[in-house]
């Protein structure tokens, strides 16, 4: 019997843990201790002292945080804030802050600031929905159960 993927979660978090330790204690970004990412999820370590990333927020596999241009000779502080989700394959450029509780939708690219509570999507990624409520690593506040709430 096929058993679920679900029994690695704790090897999984625990990896994340040394990753984020490494990224934080050795290359000095910022990254709140309740915030998750995937493990192949790209941090810019060009500057990564300008990588700021809010608590309770999530960062798919394969999204890029960027905070470098070379082209322009850039090296921009890039901020996700807290409750945030990035959608896999996503790409925020440099210099560009995402307020709390925003949703990125998976292959979008974030060329400029989002205001807090908004849903983006697309490349260039536009605004599709506002005023969301989000609770911890984006789940939307209103589709979730009840009790699920947090």
């Amino acid at each position: 019997m096929l058993r679920s993927l679900n029994q690695f979660i704790r090897i999984q978090r625990a990896l994340v843990a040394i990753k984020r330790y490494y990224l934080t204690k050795i290359w000095g970004m910022d990254i709140h201790p309740t915030a998750l990412f995937s493990l192949s999820a790209r941090l810019d370590k060009t500057h990564p002292k300008g990588i700021h990333i809010g608590e309770g927020s999530y960062i798919a596999f394969d999204a890029a945080i960027l905070t470098h241009d070379m082209t322009r000779a850039l090296r921009l502080d890039t901020v996700i804030g807290k409750n945030c989700f990035i959608g896999a394959r996503s790409i925020v450029l440099p210099g560009v802050t995402i307020g709390d509780g925003c949703v990125v939708g998976s292959g979008s690219v974030v060329t400029k600031d989002i205001p807090s509570g908004c849903a983006v999507a697309g490349n260039p990624a536009q605004i599709i929905r506002q005023g969301i409520e989000t609770l911890s690593f984006g789940r939307l506040k209103d589709r979730m159960p009840p009790k699920a709430q947090q």
